[in-house]
């Protein structure tokens, strides 16, 4: 029983045992923490149905299990409930709080943008800073070479030149061989042996120095130069005025050396300007200072290098003549401009004698004379081109008194200036041509002011003044009382006294050129002849050709050019008194005055027959005539009366005209008028004329015939002024009687009463008539003729007859309304009607 009970026991414990460890191994395997292969191995090692019975374990525990989640649940589910609900509600807010992060996301975006920037900006900032130190430590290597170098150019500048050399070796042994990598160091290890070369020419710079010198002081060494010459010269001619005082001279001539003096004393002044307060001239020594020329003169001799000097010199002083020689592109504005141009050239050849007469083979006659033929022919080619640009007469007078200043400057230094005085006389001719231009302009002044009416003379005063100015004459004029009209316009004295001037002016320019008086004479003309002929020419045909220019106008111009022309003699008699020359000289040249007064004459004649034409032509184009009219008005035209009122009134102002130019003119406007009134009647654009328009136009003839009769011009003999409107008169006499028969009978005898009316013009003025009358014929109405008053009706008599029995009118044109003309088609049955009147064997 005790093993019994043993054994039970055993089992039992055995049994308890099992089930403790399948309750370790499922605890082992819930709690996931040791190896699940040693526990499950532990359960499957022991029985056979040990895997059985964990099995029943394992389902036991999870059913224990599942009751306690069913009981938990159970427990919670009303929680679970809640929670589900309160979820639900909160979902919304979620959705709420979802829209706030990302907005608060973005706008923290934003934000971390700025802080961004700032963060690039300090980075920036601190590679500038880095870079900025960097660069700091570079100049801080650099900077010492950089003073060093500036140290080296002062020295150049001062002329230290030793310790210039001194500072080059320390900066090529010490400073940059530091900073040769960089490329201004390059540039400098460049020029210093530039500087180097530049210090071994220093034995030059002492002559530089002094080119530069007189190169300065050649314009006032010149000035001064020419000052002295001025004075030797007035000196010379004061006292040969004194030594000449017995000669005989005349009261110009006097006049004219009394200008000189003037205008020597005006140069002397000039030159004096800037020395008014000098005790005494200065001379080009005291101007300038030579030692360094000498000396440098003296060391290269010595070196040997005697010769290098001297062409070096040479070649310099070229240099300095070719800029010297150089004038300014502005100088012909001003006097200035020439006297500093002369005043350099007499300096720098001044300082060239100076050098040949104080140094020894430096400078030679040989070559002074050379540079001075150069420069010659420089300065002449110089004078020739500004000159030209010269339009102020004063001014080119002006440069005429510095060039002989400027010759007798050189000539004393012993420089031969022939060739300047041959200039002046090219020169002369320039003035003269500025003399033209001005007295053009001054002409064209005197015509634009004038009134062209006669001076009105209220007094013996005022007749006595225009007789001092013009020389005027005329005894039937003086025998009148006051007050009176003398028949010259202002514009003639005017014109008088300005040629009298030109001469003067003209006479200015022959003196101090040591030219005789026969030849200052020869000039004066020659110069007078070119005002007159030219200037004055050109003036007077402008102002005929003006728009401006009436009849009026050109009737007194052509006064004006009478009275001129009869002035010439004394313009002759005013040269010759001035210059001591007699008229009666061979070589005495005359005036050529006449034949351009009459040129002018002339032309002024030509323009007022010009003129009339214009003015005839300017009527008959306001003349207004109905060409279909089926009788005239009884009286003339309204723009032929005012024609002829303005021909009457314009012919009255001729009295003062030659008698021919009056005549000329008067037949040379009824001609052109005849001439209009012709071609009006035959204009191709007129293609019809009434017999009433044809009454009409005899009725204007009328009067154009009762105005030629009447003499508006005296001269005429017999009906001379009549046969100009003779052709229109035949042809209307013939289309006023219709007197066909006689003219066909008596045409090509020389006795016909039509023997001026041509076949070709009646032939087109019959047409028009023709024209006229079958457009009324087809209108019904009356066709105007002067032996016919059919009205369209069966008419035995004249045309009528003819023309019904040669042609019958289409249908077509029966109906025709007024101004109709025939159809194109049936035109050349109309013309052929025409010719078949009696005309066939003439046209």
């Amino acid at each position: 029983m005790a093993r019994k009970s043993k054994s039970n026991m055993s089992e039992q414990y055995l049994e308890e045992n099992k089930d403790q460890i399948y309750e370790n191994a499922l605890a082992e395997i819930q709690s996931f923490e040791l190896p699940l292969g040693t526990t499950l191995r532990s359960v499957y090692d022991d029985q056979p149905n040990a895997h059985q019975r964990f099995m029943e374990k394992l389902d036991a525990c999870i059913r224990n299990h599942d009751r306690e989640i069913e009981k938990m649940c159970n427990f919670h589910h009303q929680g679970f409930v809640d929670a589900i609900t309160e979820l639900l509600k909160v979902r919304a807010d979620a959705e709420k709080l979802k829209v706030q992060v990302t907005d608060t996301n973005r706008r923290l975006q934003d934000a971390g943008k700025e802080v961004i920037a700032q963060t690039e900006e300090i980075i920036r900032c601190r590679v500038q800073q880095r870079n900025i130190t960097t660069v700091v430590e570079k100049l801080q290597l650099c900077l010492p070479v950089l003073e060093m170098y500036s140290k080296l150019k002062e020295q150049m500048n001062v002329k230290r030149y030793y310790s210039a050399l001194k500072t080059m070796e320390q900066l090529e042994n010490l400073y940059l061989p530091r900073v040769s990598q960089y490329r201004f160091c390059q540039i400098m290890i460049e020029n210093l042996p530039k500087l180097r070369e530049e210090i071994k020419e220093i034995s030059m710079s002492d002559l530089k120095d002094f080119l530069e010198s007189i190169r300065k002081h050649s314009d006032r060494i010149g000035e001064t130069a020419m000052k002295q010459a001025q004075q030797q010269k007035t000196f010379s001619t004061t006292l040969q005025k004194q030594n000449n005082i017995n000669y005989g001279r005349n009261m110009h001539l006097g006049r004219s050396r009394i200008l000189e003096s003037k205008n020597e004393i005006t140069l002397k002044r000039t030159f004096e300007e800037d020395d008014e307060h000098e005790e005494e001239v200065l001379t080009a020594q005291d101007l300038v200072d030579f030692s360094p020329v000498y000396r440098c003169l003296h060391i290269y001799s010595v070196l040997g290098d005697g010769e290098i000097f001297e062409n070096y010199y040479r070649k310099q002083r070229r240099k300095q003549a070719r800029l010297v020689l150089q004038p300014q592109s502005s100088m012909h504005e001003t006097v200035e401009g020439y006297r500093r141009y002369f005043s350099q050239i007499v300096g720098f050849f001044v300082v060239e004698d100076h050098i040949l007469h104080v140094t020894q083979g430096l400078v030679t006659r040989t070559y002074t004379d050379e540079l001075w033929n150069m420069a010659l022919s420089k300065i002449i080619a110089v004078l020739r081109t500004h000159s030209s640009y010269c339009s102020d007469p004063d001014l080119v007078l002006e440069l005429k008194n510095l060039i002989v200043v400027f010759a007798d400057t050189l000539q004393g230094y012993g420089f031969p200036v022939n060739r300047l005085f041959d200039l002046l006389f090219e020169i002369r001719d320039q003035y003269n041509e500025t003399l033209l231009k001005k007295w053009s302009g001054l002409f064209r002044d005197i015509f634009e002011a004038d009134n062209y009416s006669p001076i009105p003379v209220a007094n013996e005063e005022e007749y006595k003044i225009v007789i001092s100015k013009f020389p005027f004459q005329d005894p039937e004029l003086d025998k009148q009382s006051f007050p009176k009209k003398l028949p010259m316009s202002q514009s003639v004295p005017q014109i008088y006294i300005q040629v009298k001037e030109f001469i003067y002016a003209s006479l200015k320019f022959s003196e101090s050129l040591h030219r005789s008086s026969t030849e200052i004479d020869d000039m004066l003309r020659k110069s007078t002849n070119l005002l007159l002929t030219r200037t004055l020419s050109s003036c007077l045909q402008n102002l005929i050709k003006k728009p401006h220019i009436g009849l009026t106008e050109l009737v007194q111009i052509i006064i004006n050019t009478t009275h001129l022309e009869q002035a010439c003699k004394y313009l002759e008699d005013f040269i010759s008194n001035i210059t001591n020359i007699s008229q009666v000289t061979v070589h005495t040249a005359r005036l050529y005055g006449l034949s351009t007064f009459k040129d002018a004459r002339h032309a002024a004649e030509g323009e007022i027959y010009t003129k009339l034409n214009q003015k005839i032509d300017e009527f008959i184009q306001i003349a207004d005539y109905d060409w279909t009219m089926s009788e005239s008005d009884g009286r003339a035209s309204g723009y032929l009366m005012d024609l002829i009122n303005f021909l009457r009134s314009t012919f009255q102002v001729f009295t003062h005209l030659p008698g021919k130019v009056a005549q000329t003119a008067c037949m040379s406007a009824c001609q052109h008028l005849s001439t209009s009134l012709m071609q009006m009647l035959l204009d191709s654009e007129l293609k019809q004329i009434s017999m009433g328009a044809i009454q009409q136009f005899n009725l204007d003839v009328i009067q154009c015939e009762l105005f030629a009769s009447s003499e508006p011009v005296p001269g005429f003999q017999g009906d001379t002024l009549q046969l100009a409107f003779i052709d229109l008169r035949q042809l209307l006499d013939l289309f006023m009687v219709w007197d066909w028969s006689t003219y066909l009978a008596d045409y090509g005898q020389a006795t016909s009463k039509y023997l001026r009316v041509n076949p070709s013009t009646a032939l087109t003025l019959l047409e028009k008539t023709l024209q006229s009358c079958w457009l009324s014929l087809s209108a019904g109405r009356s066709h105007g003729f002067p032996s016919c008053r059919c009205m369209g009706k069966k008419c035995g008599s004249c045309c009528c007859r003819g023309a019904r029995a040669s042609f019958q009118p289409p249908r077509e044109w029966a109906g025709a309304r007024d101004g109709a003309v025939p159809p194109a088609e049936h035109q050349p049955v109309l013309y052929s009607w025409i010719r078949a009147l009696g005309c066939k064997g003439i046209f």
